[in-house]
């Protein structure tokens, strides 16, 4: 165990006024030799005195040492302030002063450290500090570190206590979370996600009810009303047992990012929004009984992700938990390539939901991807625009060169636009559309997908 012995601040002073004392008494001309005999008469029974208050309190220490307990969570999610409470355990019958420091992540931003405080004899003592993971990925967290006072107020060990932890940091569910719940109440619209009436729509069967004005008269189960004496009629529901599979570019585009964490506590990269997206419509398609699937592509050659399509509960947090901490490289992104590679792991026909950052110069590559994507599946292509363009587009003219601005900003954007109209063709589905809207845009096209029976 690593020991390190510091002055406190009283016993720094203490010697800077001796030092000082001395000082003024041989500029007032009296001998060195006199001063020398009273600094030292004053300063060798202080230096025992404190060498027999370090002796004492590490004695005292060793007896009955303080115990260290940290509460983590299971994981963490992106941008989401997390409490975290440290306990220490004092089971002698003295108190102890102490400073308690812990080693956070440093891709964390953290308040309410370092603290000090007294713990009572034979008691435990409780402090919270809070975190907050500014990044995806696997967070590591360090030995505890406390400095703790010597009986005599002359000096302060410092020494580790408990034990390191590693823990996920995840994307931010507060998304996933705001959906279940207005889902719960019916209330979709306050976020923008349509709702449709699904009673006698679809194909498959999905329960008995009682007949409400304007159901349709055909959806009548005869057999059933006889029985309960009163109309019911059949419910059906969308097409089940379908598959929706992402293709997630992880190449330099991806990247961008426009600011820190934003209003909802999301990181606010491309990359992290259209991680939020992927796993809101992964949790809506699971709920509807469809499969999902990913594979990234663009990332650092040899490190590609696949998650072959599944349903069930568990899908996403395996899901969640093979995506979580990949991030977004410098290399480019390949779309023929990818689609060649989704061809022969995805041979039965999916929506194929391609994430990314489209540019005008990707429109010799993407086009072909996914004309080729195309022979097999439903192929929704969602790019991410940035937001500093609306912003620019959309400011007051105040000046000359603001007037400037804003047309050129009006100007790249109709050039995106007719780039990507190129690229997908009369697509109703494909979208670009600005970070914050994926996710609510994402949801409400495979609704359509569904409604239309597309797949």
């Amino acid at each position: 165990m690593r020991w390190l012995v510091i002055p406190t601040a009283g016993t720094v002073q203490a010697l800077a006024g001796m030092a000082l004392a001395a000082s003024l008494a041989l500029l007032a001309g009296l001998p060195v030799e006199t001063v020398a005999l009273l600094a030292g008469a004053v300063l060798l029974p202080a230096l025992a005195w404190a060498l027999f208050d370090l002796w004492r309190s590490l004695r005292l220490w060793r007896q009955a040492p303080l115990r260290i307990e940290r509460t983590l969570p299971g994981a963490f999610s992106l941008g989401v302030p997390t409490v975290l409470t440290l306990v220490l355990v004092n089971e002698s019958p003295r108190a102890w002063a102490v400073t308690v420091f812990d080693e956070v992540d440093p891709r964390f931003a953290f308040e309410g450290l370092p603290q000090s405080l007294s713990v009572p004899p034979a008691s435990r003592a409780e402090l919270r500090y809070t975190v907050t993971a500014r990044e995806r990925g696997v967070a590591l967290f360090g030995i505890t570190q406390l400095r703790w006072r010597s009986r005599g107020g002359c000096f302060e060990v410092q020494q580790p206590l408990g034990q390191p932890g590693k823990l996920r940091v995840y994307p931010n569910f507060a998304a996933l979370a705001r959906y279940a719940w207005l889902s719960g109440d019916r209330r979709l619209a306050q976020i923008g996600i349509k709702t449709y009436v699904q009673r006698g729509l679809g194909t498959d069967f999905r329960q008995l009810a009682d007949y409400k004005t304007g159901d349709s008269l055909r959806h009548i189960d005869w057999k059933a009303t006889l029985r309960h004496q009163r109309p019911i009629v059949r419910e059906f529901q969308d097409d089940r047992d379908q598959c929706v599979f992402f293709l997630l570019d992880c190449g330099r585009r991806m990247r961008a990012d426009e600011g820190g964490p934003d209003q909802d506590g999301q990181g606010s990269s491309h990359f992290d929004e259209a991680l939020n997206a992927l796993m809101l419509l992964s949790y809506v398609a699971l709920k509807e009984g469809d499969e999902v699937g990913a594979m990234t592509f663009g990332g650092v050659p040899g490190q590609r992700r696949d998650f072959a399509p599944r349903k069930g509960a568990a899908t996403l947090n395996a899901l969640m938990n093979r995506l979580h901490d990949i991030q977004p490289g410098a290399m480019h992104s390949d779309y023929l390539l990818a689609a060649q590679d989704l061809l022969r792991v995805q041979r039965r026909r999916a929506l194929v939901i391609v994430l990314t950052n489209f540019r005008d110069e990707d429109s010799a590559e993407l086009r072909p991807a996914i004309k080729l994507l195309r022979r097999q599946h439903l192929v929704l292509v969602a790019s991410l625009r940035e937001r500093v363009l609306g912003r620019i587009a959309g400011q007051a003219l105040s000046t000359p060169a603001d007037a400037v601005d804003v047309a050129a900003a009006h100007l790249f954007a109709q050039s995106r636009r007719d780039a990507f109209a190129r690229v997908v063709g009369q697509d109703p589905l494909s979208m670009d559309v600005e970070p914050a809207q994926l996710a609510v845009s994402l949801v409400n096209r495979y609704h359509a997908v569904k409604r239309a029976g597309l797949l």
